[in-house]
């Protein structure tokens, strides 16, 4: 038995499911988690020594690649200092005033610990600075575990939705409205009926928890109007996508400002940190100016804000982004490439150092569009890279990240990897 199955039946006895986060019990695609000991760059190794070529990073936040030297060092620095305070420092001042000035949209921000947090606290903002209750969420898209927002879609396009997972009251989601990813006309619909209702629609400009999803031309921009129209906070949830697709993160990309952000993954370096903020006026809401009440113990934690800051100085060293998507892009491109020269049904594209992999004909535009993926292919495709020392994320609903530190040698091999694995399918 292996080192990593080993650990896996042990730590089933004491955390459910054996692990600390679904996704990683590899329920999706079958087999035994991989236990991690070390990274390195683009690279990780297993609890029996194996090495891997990472394309998960933590799911997003080592844009640097798995222990970079100079984070390293903020951190050392920062713990010796003391891990904890529970008070205002320095630091804080520093990265929040960095964050204002790197995301356009950000004129106030508030740190927290996790993108859960992050995402519940800008629901409860934008509901106590409208005074109204309800919100619109799009089907596929991932924003925390918070109560009201695990919600599935209802039975047609004006219902509301149901609770995703059990624990969760009916009325706690009874405010709710799930519509489809892309569907303007369907957002146009629901404020048509219940705008002067809608506190906040909710979204991620480039949806990545159900692989990776593009928004159409004219979504972003026909949210924007439609919330301003009807008082409506915008609120783009970017902890994926925040430094991930670009310095100026996808509201940048896209031309659009929301009014409020959610930032995670990458401006905590991998470590526990999050961000909202927005506009002043929102954010002046927040106690203790306001009547909007949140709070957190570990919110800017000095590690964690040298983490981020050390982060945030290295991504922008000029070409960072070019290299980065062009890497990207490197990988997708040849994928799709070695697929057609096998006749696999398969496409794949790429946004800054985000990835999506899909086993289908088109590039999706919608949940029903990822749902009808060939999922058994994509196990296949799994497990035959893992044995290969190509760790991609364990679930096709899934988007796989690149970072700074691959490079043609890792693409290279990932590529011929796949070459293999395809020409065996005929």
């Amino acid at each position: 038995m292996s080192r990593n199955q080993q650990l896996f039946e042990q730590s089933q006895e004491y955390i459910p499911g054996g692990v600390n986060s679904p996704v990683r019990a590899f329920k999706s695609v079958g087999g035994t988690p991989v236990f991690f000991q070390r990274g390195q760059g683009p690279l990780v190794w297993d609890a029996d020594g194996k090495v891997y070529i990472d394309y998960v990073g933590s799911w997003g936040p080592l844009i640097l690649g798995h222990a970079h030297p100079e984070v390293i060092e903020a951190v050392q620095t920062a713990a010796q200092k003391g891990l904890t305070f529970g008070a205002p420092t320095e630091a804080e001042l520093e990265i929040a005033k960095l964050l204002c000035r790197l995301v356009s949209s950000i004129e106030q921000v508030r740190l927290v610990s996790s993108g859960t947090e992050a995402t519940m606290s800008a629901i409860r903002l934008a509901r106590g600075y409208t005074g109204r209750s309800r919100i619109i969420k799009f089907e596929g898209c991932y924003h925390g575990h918070d109560d009201a927002l695990l919600v599935k879609a209802g039975s047609g396009a004006l219902t509301f939705g149901h609770p995703s997972s059990a624990g969760v009251p009916a009325e706690t989601v009874s405010s709710t409205m799930v519509l489809d990813y892309n569907d303007l006309a369907g957002v146009e619909q629901a404020f048509g009926q219940f705008g002067d209702e809608i506190a906040a629609v909710i979204v991620e400009p480039v949806a990545g928890n159900m692989n990776l999803v593009a928004p159409d031309f004219g979504f972003l921009p026909g949210l924007r109007q439609l919330c301003t129209q009807h008082g409506s906070v915008l609120i783009f949830d970017e902890v994926m996508t925040g430094f991930r697709v670009g310095l100026g993160c996808a509201q940048g990309l896209y031309g659009i400002t929301p009014d409020l952000t959610t930032l995670g993954k990458v401006i905590g370096g991998g470590m526990p940190m999050a961000a909202f903020g927005g506009r002043r006026d929102i954010m002046q809401s927040l106690a203790p100016l306001g009547a909007v009440y949140q709070a957190g113990t570990l919110s800017g934690n000095p590690v964690a804000v040298a983490a981020g800051l050390a982060t945030l100085r290295l991504v922008q060293m000029p070409g960072f982004y070019e290299r980065l998507s062009g890497i990207t892009r490197e990988l997708t491109q040849g994928l799709a490439a070695i697929a057609k020269k096998h006749g696999i049904v398969f496409c794949a594209q790429a946004i800054g150092g985000m990835f999506g992999l899909y086993f289908r004909e088109n590039l999706p535009a919608s949940y029903a569009d990822v749902m009808s993926c060939d999922r058994e292919a994509f196990n296949r495709f799994f497990h035959s890279m893992l044995r290969e020392g190509i760790y991609f994320a364990p679930s096709a609903f899934e988007a796989g990240f690149v970072s700074a530190t691959h490079g043609n040698a890792e693409i290279g091999k990932t590529l011929l990897a796949a070459e293999q694995i395809f020409a065996s399918w005929k």
